[in-house]
């Protein structure tokens, strides 16, 4: 019996919903996080200049629209400009389009605006990505877009040998002008 191998690389698959789901975990935090500094700034820069104390409440109609809007703006411009977010960027996935291009500004606009129909069909639009082949949701679907894990960890790790060969090699032949042979670089394969 023949045991099909892994492949070398993650690079360009369709990203699974488990990681979906954690860089979406991240950007949630970060951007709660930035919204709630930028409260927190306002609101001094406001005693700062009028004296008086601003207390923002969770239930304030205001701050609630105010947090949608920016959460529009977080995922939106973060999909439109490089087709990730800091969640995505840091789990090593991408969002690009339903054919494999880079997306485009405007699909990356769509998919912010029609990310909350996932979830208002009470999470029925998440279900594309546990159950199909390219796994996509709704936003996904409607957008015309598709997320791919984008990190390829062997390249990485090339990366990462060549800088420690880089960093062991003598300094004195740096300071004198003259460059050292390049150090072998041993590759472990699992």
């Amino acid at each position: 019996m023949t045991v099909p191998s892994a492949p070398a690389s993650y690079q360009g698959h369709y990203a699974g919903s488990v990681s979906r789901f954690a860089a979406y975990a991240i950007d949630l935090a970060v951007s709660t996080a930035v919204f709630s500094l930028a409260l927190a700034a306002i609101s001094y820069a406001v005693h700062i200049v009028t004296g008086h104390n601003v207390n923002w409440n969770r239930s304030n109609v205001v701050v609630a629209v105010i947090f949608v809007l920016w959460e529009f703006v977080y995922f939106g411009y973060s999909w439109a400009v490089s087709g990730r977010t800091f969640g995505m960027a840091a789990l090593g996935i991408r969002v690009v389009g339903a054919d494999g291009s880079v997306l485009a500004p405007r699909r990356g606009v769509v998919r912010a605006l029609v990310f909350p129909l996932s979830f208002l069909l009470f999470g029925l639009g998440f279900l594309g990505i546990l159950v199909q082949r390219e796994h996509r949701a709704l936003h996904d679907l409607i957008a015309g877009s598709a997320v791919i894990y984008a990190w390829d960890a062997r390249a990485a790790r090339l990366r990462f040998l060549a800088r420690q060969a880089e960093l062991a090699s003598p300094p004195q032949a740096h300071s004198a002008g003259v460059t050292p042979p390049p150090a072998p670089v041993v590759i472990v394969t699992e």
